[in-house]
């Protein structure tokens, strides 16, 4: 690997000594992209696919998947691109390969509009008919121009209106698979806008220093943490609600009742750990980029709502996954 002189990295000092700095690498570029973001996107996505009723070519709906992945790819690279001066501001965010000085702005913004171009072709070729194609488009502007450059920045309410790019993708499958948009459909889109209240606020409640740190109006920086404490409980109550709907509608069954009764109860109990703690009254910002770990013993029950979201979120719709990929789906009523 060749190497370059180190610049100084966003938060330290002219004089600091630095070490060496790599050239970036096919990882960098791939890290643009949000993989973790898009690993959610995916199987989302697959999950909103399967369900949606009918036979379905394999192929078609492989491609089809692949140009959701591609475009949420596109829309993490662009937000890469229009976020790299207050990435550089937090410890959480800094290394990324924008404000580390690994990937110029230019090369994430071309690199975002290339793909954006390109996954809303794919998917028009590969769906149904052009609705898929026109949500996927919607998606990535609403992400990378409505949520980025807008609402981030702007309001305390940005993860909740801003949570919707994250919740469309099982609804563009779905679309892609059939052409429709029922109710179940928008079910799906439900439970993920409901979900990313309380598990972004989790993480902010015991990282509030890093987002005030780039003026990011964040819920506990602009409301306070007694108010997100209260907003991620009833958030919570929303949620377990609507995730227990399918059961009734007939798209979740026996498998999907047990999951979602179970862990929603979980879920629950964690958030009202969080409404009747101090956690976010004391910042975790030390910690710099760890997700769950800081020195602050009042902060744990936000860590583990944060932690068990992502739990929660993927047994509803892994239990999904089972019922209607492997012929497994019972039907809790009718």
């Amino acid at each position: 690997m060749t190497e370059i002189p180190a610049q100084n990295l966003p938060g330290q000092n002219p004089g600091d000594v630095q070490p060496k700095r790599r050239i970036a690498d096919w990882k960098d570029y791939f890290d643009l992209m949000k993989p973790r973001v898009m690993s959610l996107v995916i199987f989302t996505a697959v999950v909103g696919y399967l369900c949606a009723p009918g036979d379905h070519n394999p192929i078609l709906g492989a491609l089809a998947i692949f140009a959701i992945a591609m475009g949420a790819g596109a829309a993490g690279a662009l937000n890469m691109w229009y976020d790299a001066d207050i990435d550089g501001l937090m410890k959480r965010t800094r290394m990324r390969p924008v404000p580390a000085g690994l990937v110029h702005k230019d090369e994430a913004l071309a690199m975002g509009i290339v793909m954006s171009i390109l996954s809303v072709l794919l998917l028009a070729l590969t769906a149904k008919d052009y609705l898929a194609a026109s949500l996927l488009a919607f998606t990535i502007f609403f992400y990378a121009v409505v949520y980025s450059m807008w609402l981030k920045r702007s309001t305390p309410q940005n993860i909740v209106i801003g949570g919707l790019a994250g919740a469309l993708p099982p609804l563009v499958a779905w679309a892609a698979a059939t052409g429709d948009m029922p109710l179940d459909a928008w079910l799906l889109v439900g439970i993920i806008f409901l979900w990313t209240p309380p598990h972004s606020w989790a993480l902010a409640l015991y990282k509030a220093g890093d987002y005030a740190s780039a003026n990011v109006p964040m819920m506990p920086v602009a409301k306070g943490p007694a108010s997100t404490r209260l907003q991620i409980f009833l958030y919570s109550i929303a949620l377990v609600i609507v995730g227990v709907l399918p059961v009734w509608t007939g798209l979740g069954g026996q498998i999907y009742a047990w999951v979602s009764v179970s862990t929603g109860l979980v879920f629950l109990l964690l958030a009202w750990r969080v409404f009747r703690s101090r956690a976010g009254d004391a910042d975790g910002r030390e910690e710099g980029r760890a997700l769950y770990s800081d020195k602050q013993i009042d902060n744990r029950p936000a860590r583990d709502l944060f932690a068990f979201s992502l739990l929660y979120l993927t047994a509803l719709f892994a239990a999904l996954l089972v019922e209607h990929g492997f012929a497994l789906h019972t039907p809790l009523f009718g």
